[in-house]
């Protein structure tokens, strides 16, 4: 026998090597012949600086100027839980899924009711976040509607920052938000060199689809590359609204706005770490709702892994979303598609799992759960199968032979435990399952969340806790 352990991660393709080959040159051609609106003194005059054609606000960027800093940007970003522990390792294929960002509505687990997203409801869903093994980060996940306009999103960061330890990714309003919640950061973290150490947070950007950026967030990318906050720049093309209706056309313009950016944060500090990605997927033309459940998301988001890969360059992707308007079985059906697409790609840092429901406006702790459950589920066949001399188990069959079993042997009772058992999905018989309170599938999921609900995650000290409470002054 050949004791080699032969293992193969499952792994699929969308695209091939010649159509990546093309879909590159086309970003580039966008860039060189189209351009990009920049409305940023700052950002043009750079930009003019390091050799594009500057026209008012169009900026024009040569192919190789693309490629140097394709060649620039760091290949692989470390990111590290609230302590400093560095948990999520962005290169290749390794995918890492998280919950997303900037719901509006909340549907509470217990009443069912849907109404504003709150500050304290990110207490709850920051700690379901942190309970759930399969959320390796985590994002803000909603927006405080009782907190007031200008400091929301620093209100929601502190409640990420308290609440859970994972790896932050967080969206704000300026640059004065993203300072402040990067000083938080370096409080609870123990100050800049740890953080350049190990970065415990990351800043989402967005370029506005068609080639487009305003002020604010072209200042955030500046300020990130300035300070080494790694940078997601993640547009959201939309086919046949904001982008080509065709999968390609979006694909290549999603890539060329990320690329824009890129462009922008390796001008201002070489080397500065930036995540690339778009966010494709389609209108559907029958209500013109920007789909989160497509499953040509799905398929062109895999594309733009496999282009990420290409550049070798880190990938913000997304799955485990849903258009449905409940944690119901079209929403389980949509997770499932799309988580298992991501992971079988290997598509990087995966945002939108178990956050959004309703197209990207509300949020379920419900979901949630449901969602880390359908991780679980696709870890285990991302495992593969291991092919080696104790798995293949040849001496074993000989000595079973035909017509006995296996139910007493050793080696069953060193391996059953390779099978995944769900704690909320059911087995049982129906029988069975009528004697233990005949529990259909929305109570057990309900039962699971007021459990993940009561987690109390690690508590920061009172000195941190009493200087938040100080800079949380200085932002009223």
């Amino acid at each position: 026998m050949n004791h080699l352990d032969l293992n193969f991660k499952p792994k699929v393709k969308v695209i091939d090597e010649r159509q990546i080959e093309q879909i590159h040159m086309a970003s580039l051609e966008v860039l060189e012949r189209t351009g990009v609106r920049f409305h940023h003194p700052k950002a043009l005059e750079v930009l003019h600086g390091a050799g594009a054609r500057v026209d008012g606000d169009r900026v024009r960027i040569p192919a190789w100027l693309v490629e140097d800093s394709i060649r620039q940007a760091p290949k692989r970003i470390v990111l590290g839980n609230r302590d400093g522990t560095r948990s999520v390792v962005l290169e290749g294929d390794k995918s890492w899924f998280g919950p997303s960002l900037d719901c509006i509505d909340y549907l509470d687990p217990v009443t069912e009711e849907r109404r504003p997203f709150t500050g304290d409801d990110c207490r709850v869903t920051a700690t379901i976040a942190d309970v759930s093994p399969n959320f390796t980060w985590v994002m803000t996940i909603g927006m405080a509607a009782d907190a007031p306009a200008d400091i929301a999103d620093r209100v929601i960061a502190r409640q990420v920052l308290t609440y859970c330890e994972k790896p932050f990714v967080f969206c704000c309003k300026d640059v004065n938000s993203a300072r402040d919640i990067y000083e938080m950061a370096l409080l609870i973290g123990g100050g800049e060199e740890n953080f350049k150490q190990t970065p415990t947070l990351v800043h989402y950007s967005e370029p506005i689809s068609p080639l487009s950026y305003f002020g604010p967030a072209v200042e955030k990318i500046i300020f990130c590359a300035e300070t080494g906050i790694p940078v997601i720049n993640f547009p959201a093309p939309q086919a046949g609204g904001t982008s080509p209706a065709t999968f390609a056309g979006t694909i290549v313009q999603g890539s060329a706005e990320s690329l824009s950016g890129l462009v922008l944060a390796q001008l201002i500090r070489p080397g500065a770490p930036f995540i690339y990605g778009a966010f494709t997927t389609i209108m559907d033309m029958k209500t013109t709702i920007f789909s989160y459940g497509a499953p040509e998301m799905s398929l062109m988001v895999a594309a733009v892994s496999q282009m990420a890969q290409y550049y070798k360059l880190p990938f913000f992707g997304t799955a485990g979303c849903t258009d449905a308007k409940f944690p119901d079985p079209q929403a389980a059906a949509e997770v499932a598609f799309s988580c298992l697409s991501s992971a079988l790609v290997g598509a990087n840092l995966i945002h939108d799992a178990g956050s959004w429901i309703d197209h990207g406006s509300l949020v379920s702790p419900a979901f949630m759960v449901l969602v880390n459950e359908v991780l679980e589920m696709v870890k285990q066949y991302m495992r593969g199968i291991p092919v080696n001399e104790e798995t293949l188990a040849l001496e074993l069959i000989d000595r079973v032979g035909p017509g006995g079993h296996y139910l007493d042997e050793d080696h069953t009772m060193k391996h059953f435990r390779d099978v995944w058992y769900s704690k909320l999905f059911d087995r049982t018989i129906y029988d069975v399952w009528q004697q233990q309170g005949a529990k259909r599938f929305e109570e057990r999921l309900r039962e699971k969340t007021l459990e993940a609900m009561d987690h109390k995650p690690a508590a920061l000290s009172p000195e941190i806790i009493k200087e938040l409470d100080n800079m949380a002054k200085d932002w009223e």
